[in-house]
């Protein structure tokens, strides 16, 4: 049964991207109803096959590319810019994600299209934003984490002692695809009032940035006494060849004044797997003491987790409360914990999730049928709406699958597409 139409119902997108930050965003604007075109070269996205087990269809790529169609245009050659100048006119958003400059040599940018189409939402998504001295350069999300000093705050090291991304998800990408959604969905609220498009522009530096604005933000009062010994420390060992493990050591150093919290708010070991505690407030803090018969200091006024005895002092009742946790497995901590209304979860593996009893009576997952690879169970929309529903409508599209459909929904006729098919410009696998 097909779904409801989706609040972006009738709008159209043509989505020229590849890896993850473009096709995330173009996921999300499916899931809200809109038809997504995908732009692939002949070829293919080159992701389409990182770590397939059927060619060409990745559950990486599939993941990051259900919900649309897919079309196969060689933007390489005049013909195929030409395409795609012909057939803007058709689309309501035009969706990318090339390097900065790459767009206008293509003839493909927004002083181009808009001419063409003056009601074009136009949103591209770069590295590091249109313009500087490093708009110009390769992005990638681990690149982002480095550049921008989401690497750096975690101070993480691998067993070499070198830096370390964040987490293997590419959280900046898709932070960054979720921001160009959301300014497509108000450009689109705009043109609705006014009948104007307009460029929507996100960077992967953009993204990193909030997600350390607390860091990156300046305010004298605090940078005095916080931010500037710190940099002053950091910049030292750099100046004196300190490799990094022992320049990140220095903001590690830094955490000793929030070791207190930490008790109860982090992962221990337990009899069978993991569990982490999240107790924010005291209370929830109190809550743990009671069960797990600790009788800490740490929320005392006047408690200062950064002197040595009581950093000594922290260990000891770190340990303490490992030794107590080793006593069950983490799934009866766990019900304890929630049962008392304290923050806590068993550390599940992700393979897992598909079949979690929560994740699925939420309805999070939805089933879809690939016409390559047959059934498959996906992530559902990030958000869920009641009168204009949110679904994942489509699976990935196979390569090319649906050129000879879109061009000829695009105004082209048969003779024309099967010109473009022989010439090569265009590949179909109706």
């Amino acid at each position: 049964m097909d779904a409801p139409p989706g609040p972006l119902a009738g709008i159209r997108v043509l989505e020229l991207s590849q890896i993850v930050a473009g096709p995330f965003a173009g996921v999300a604007l499916s899931d809200l109803g809109a038809d997504v075109i995908k732009v692939e070269p002949p070829r293919g996205e080159d992701r389409r096959n990182s770590g397939a087990v059927v060619p060409n269809e990745g559950k990486y790529f599939q993941s990051l590319n259900r919900g649309k169609r897919s079309v196969t245009i060689d933007l390489s050659r005049p013909e195929g810019r030409a395409l795609i100048h012909r057939i803007i006119p058709q689309f309501d958003v035009i969706l990318m994600n090339y390097r900065a400059g790459v767009a206008e040599r293509l003839g493909i940018d927004y002083a181009r299209l808009s001419a063409l189409n003056p009601g074009l939402i136009y949103a591209s998504i770069t590295g590091f934003g249109e313009t500087g001295p490093a708009a110009q350069r390769a992005g990638s999300d681990i690149v982002a984490q480095a550049y921008s000093g989401v690497m750096a705050a975690e101070a993480k090291v691998d067993e070499y002692g070198a830096p370390q991304q964040l987490v293997s998800s590419t959280y900046l990408d898709r932070t960054t695809g979720l921001a160009a959604a959301m300014g497509i969905c108000a450009a689109l609220v705009h043109r609705a009032r006014t009948g104007k498009g307009q460029e929507v522009r996100a960077s992967l530096l953009q993204s990193a940035l909030e997600l350390l604005s607390d860091k990156v933000m300046r305010e004298p009062v605090h940078d005095s006494v916080l931010r500037d010994p710190l940099l002053a420390e950091i910049h030292a060992r750099q100046d004196a060849g300190a490799p990094y493990d022992q320049v990140a050591a220095v903001r590690k150093e830094q955490a000793p004044r929030f070791a207190s919290h930490r008790l109860y708010y982090g992962g221990y070991h337990t009899g069978r797997g993991a569990l982490v505690l999240g107790a924010l407030t005291m209370q929830n803090r109190n809550t743990i003491r009671g069960i797990l018969g600790m009788n800490d200091p740490t929320d005392t006024p006047g408690f200062n987790a950064a002197d040595p005895e009581n950093r000594r002092l922290i260990e000891e009742w770190r340990a303490q409360i490992q030794e107590k946790l080793l006593a069950r497995p983490a799934d009866e901590w766990v019900a304890l914990f929630v049962d008392a209304g304290v923050p806590a979860s068993v550390v599940n593996q992700p393979e897992e999730m598909a079949d979690d009893p929560q994740v699925l009576a939420a309805g999070l997952m939805t089933e879809l049928d690939h016409e390559v690879t047959g059934p498959q169970r996906v992530v559902g929309p990030l958000v869920h709406m009641t009168t204009t529903p949110t679904a994942a409508r489509l699976p990935s599209p196979p390569l090319a699958r649906h050129t000879r459909e879109v061009l000829a929904e695009c105004g082209l006729r048969e003779a024309e597409i099967d010109a473009l098919v022989e010439k090569g410009v265009v590949t179909s696998a109706e």
